[in-house]
């Protein structure tokens, strides 16, 4: 069934922005992307979703392999001893040196179930799924898209990579401290798979604060499959 997936503001990255904007899905396709007196008009028999803030492409997060191999992510039923954010550093060496195969498998699944409720559809980089049979198993079967590494990054004006370290990997691609144009897997356009996210915030600026962008819905290959309302 066609669902028209609609916004006041549809950021399509590589376009202008469109007001009271909506994007058709056909399948896993996207069929119609303009605005939604347009698109309705066009589709009449569509099911249409009404969204609260602005709607964007599917986001990448470009360092899935530290938050699937080098966290671990609760269990809900964990959440009184261990809380409900990523452990990482000491607290998971000291997890990770008594933890199965089993329990292992269910933070990567966890983890990537809370990767796709901040907006990602793709992973960027190697994973070490290759030799990893639960991590490949987990990833295949959540529908994220792999995608090779992003460039590597280098320090503004010097030309050389920032140094070993950095910031803590976060589950919110916009962390990292890219805008929409270089977190967005790619732009949205008729005839592309559709992988979607929509926050509900009142302009892209808002993506980029310190303070919460809640992601409300995450379509992946035309799936919903994150919806917080």
């Amino acid at each position: 069934m066609l669902t028209i997936h609609a916004a006041p503001l549809v950021l399509p990255v590589g376009a202008a922005a469109v007001v009271d904007g909506a994007v058709a899905v056909d399948g896993d396709r996207i069929a119609a992307l303009g605005p939604y007196a347009e698109v309705a008009a066009a589709h009449p028999a569509a099911r249409v979703r009404r969204w609260p803030g602005l709607l964007t492409p599917g986001l990448r997060q470009d360092r899935a392999a530290e938050l699937l191999t080098r966290c671990y992510h609760p269990d809900p039923r964990e959440a009184d001893e261990l809380g409900e954010l990523p452990l990482r550093g000491e607290e998971f060496d000291r997890i990770a040196a008594t933890m199965d195969a089993t329990r292992r498998a269910g933070s990567v699944r966890r983890g990537l179930q809370r990767m796709l409720r901040h907006g990602t559809t793709h992973l960027a980089g190697p994973l070490g799924a290759d030799d990893d049979p639960a991590l490949r198993t987990a990833v295949a079967r959540s529908g994220l898209v792999r995608l090779p590494p992003p460039p590597a990054p280098v320090r503004e004006g010097t030309g050389e990579p920032p140094p070993v370290g950095g910031r803590v990997p976060e589950l919110d691609p916009f962390a990292a401290g890219g805008d929409l144009a270089r977190t967005a897997h790619g732009p949205l356009r008729v005839g592309g798979r559709a992988d979607l996210a929509v926050f509900d915030v009142p302009d892209e600026a808002a993506l980029y604060g310190a303070g919460p962008r809640p992601c409300v819905a995450t379509v992946l290959a035309g799936r919903l499959v994150h919806r917080a309302r």
